[in-house]
């Protein structure tokens, strides 16, 4: 078992105001960590989330601050100690790799008088050690001595973050913070600042935290991570896990928000506070697609729900809105039976797109009809959030279930005008009133790109395109606000432009309103392009499931490799 260096307990950060009418503003709240001797930990958030204010915490750089809690380096509590105590352990002890910014650097110093200040204060009594030393220093980050003489600006950002590396290093130090360290870089220099920590930390053994908005360097260097937000943890755990199976709203929202994870997605980002107040509650409440009235009102408490993993979450992490277990389907002929679905296992999260994906033919569009209530199952059952529901229970409901069929010429009434078509839900559920009903419809056309005057509210459905009944139909499934969309071959029947531009309807939508949806298809490129989780199907079975990035890059059964070898052979 590691021995324990830095803990951290229920660190609070305010940064107080000059003027004294104004109230100081919290940058950390009751944050609490630990890292161990020879150990990577990741702090990733968003920026003014308080990552860079627990690091100067840290080293007591902070200033017109009042910091609460305890952070305790090697058994002793450093916050509280006066300057000259401090000093005993910054640098020599612990050190920071600051942002890599021009101001950072002393512009009218060149780097060797810069790195000689280090060494002369903490480490060196001579000049032939400071020589030395500095020589050595330079050997370890990779740069030529003739950079010595240098100044800052005549460097490229890849070398000065070598120079602030070098600096930092310059005492020995046993823990090393560092800031965002290939923030404003080349990919090459990105791709050589994070080998270049990752060979020093192994060959000098020292502790490190790195923090980073970047997840590809998180995961290429730590093996913990802290996620935080406003100044709150809100999920901790081992960084491969973490990546691979987020279980906080937030953390899902950052990692699909990263390029170099998600490749082929487009990048929606997380959706935007509404207010500004944040309350008592869940900080993330207002930006969350399962919040609830409990999140505004109840601060969560960051809990284990596993091994090596926490959550600060009043549901427990991410909730499941659908699960199948053991769906099965057949249908009967005079020479035998065809098993349209056998055993189907389905788990669909708030807020995520699963795909279902598979020949024509393979049962996809059967599973669909059970889960929405249009077909009867053999055996098995749908829990629609944890609760067991039969036919068109969840149909017939706001926030419940909604689907959208392949054809969107023999889904709606060709005599319907645009109005009844979208309302008719609405009608039939007697749900708000009449003149409640339309401000709603208008509202939905108005989501799906769709003219909502009172004009446009009376054309006949038998005199729009494929692409315009389409978003009618989507139309008509948001009025009942679904927490989960079924869309089956949507865009099937469509022209590839039209199919583009309903897709990017329907993507930012749901990243808009939160809804979970289950994307049947068997266009691969697209479920690719739009989906965080696969079902692989054949035959009435679920083959392979998995993250997208996964399934995508990876496939381990033998059906899904001939089936991507069909579709994307020669593509790149």
């Amino acid at each position: 078992m590691r021995e324990e260096l830095l803990k951290i307990n229920d660190l609070k950060i305010s940064y107080l105001a000059e003027d004294n009418n104004k109230k100081a503003v919290k940058a950390v709240n009751k944050v609490s960590f630990k890292l161990n001797r020879g150990e990577t930990l990741g702090i990733i958030g968003e920026s003014g989330s308080g990552k860079t204010s627990i690091a100067m915490s840290i080293m007591g750089l902070l200033k017109n601050t009042a910091v609460e809690g305890e952070i305790i380096y090697d058994g002793i509590k450093l916050n509280g100690l006066d300057k000259k105590k401090l000093n005993k352990y910054r640098w020599k002890e612990i050190a920071l790799v600051f942002q890599n910014r021009l101001e950072v650097l002393n512009p009218v110093l060149t780097v060797e008088k810069q790195i000689k200040e280090v060494l002369k204060e903490h480490k060196c009594k001579t000049k032939k050690e400071v020589n030395k030393r500095i020589k050595e220093l330079f050997k370890m980050v990779g740069l030529n001595e003739q950079w010595l003489y240098m100044y800052p600006h005549e460097l490229s950002g890849g070398m000065r973050q070598k120079v602030l590396i070098a600096m930092a290093l310059a005492c020995d130090p046993k823990l090393l913070i560092v800031d965002e360290p290939t923030s404003s870089l080349d990919i090459l220099s990105k791709r050589e600042i994070t080998y270049l920590l990752k060979e020093l930390q192994k060959k000098n053994k020292f502790s490190m935290i790195v923090i980073s908005h970047d997840i590809s360097v998180i995961r290429d260097l730590t093996t913990k991570i802290e996620v935080l937000y406003s100044g709150h943890i809100l999920e901790e755990g081992l960084t491969k896990d973490l990546i691979n199976n987020p279980m906080h709203i937030y953390t899902r929202g950052l990692i699909n928000s990263s390029c170099d994870i998600n490749i082929y997605q487009d990048l929606w980002g997380i959706p935007r506070k509404i207010s500004s107040k944040v309350g008592n509650g869940c900080p993330f409440y207002q930006r969350c697609v399962q919040s609830s009235r409990e999140c505004a009102e109840k601060l969560p408490e960051l809990r284990y729900i596993s091994i090596e993993r926490k959550v600060a979450c009043n549901k427990g992490g991410i909730i499941t809105v659908l699960e199948t277990k053991d769906l099965s389907k057949a249908f009967k002929f005079n020479r035998g039976k065809i098993d349209a679905c056998k055993n189907v296992g389905i788990k669909v999260k708030a807020g995520e797109v699963a795909a279902l994906i598979g020949e024509s033919g393979c049962g996809k569009t059967t599973a669909a009809k059970i889960i929405s209530g249009f077909m009867k199952e053999d055996k098995g059952d749908i829990y629609f959030k944890d609760e067991r529901i039969y036919g068109f229970e969840a149909m017939k409901r706001e926030y419940g279930i909604q689907i959208v069929f392949q054809d969107p010429f023999s889904s709606i009434n060709s005599s319907f005008t645009v109005e009844k078509a979208v309302m008719e839900p609405l009608e039939i559920l007697n749900i708000e009133s009449k003149e409640k009903r339309k401000d709603i419809v208008k509202k939905a056309l108005e989501d799906v790109g769709m003219a909502f005057d009172d004009e446009s509210l009376t054309v006949r459905c038998n005199t729009l395109s494929g692409g315009e009944r389409q978003r009618i139909s989507i139309a008509r499934s948001l009025v009942m606000k679904p927490k989960l969309l079924i869309a089956d071959e949507i865009t099937s029947m469509l022209d590839p432009s039209t199919k583009a531009s309903i897709l990017r309807l329907l993507k930012g939508l749901q990243n808009e309103k939160g809804f979970s949806m289950l994307f049947i298809t068997h266009d691969l490129p697209v479920a690719r392009k739009i989906a965080d989780k696969v079902y692989v199907m054949n035959k009435g079975e679920i083959v392979e499931k998995g993250s997208a990035l996964e399934i995508f890059n990876n496939p381990k059964c033998e059906y899904t490799k001939n089936l991507f070898d069909e579709c994307f052979f020669g593509v790149i």
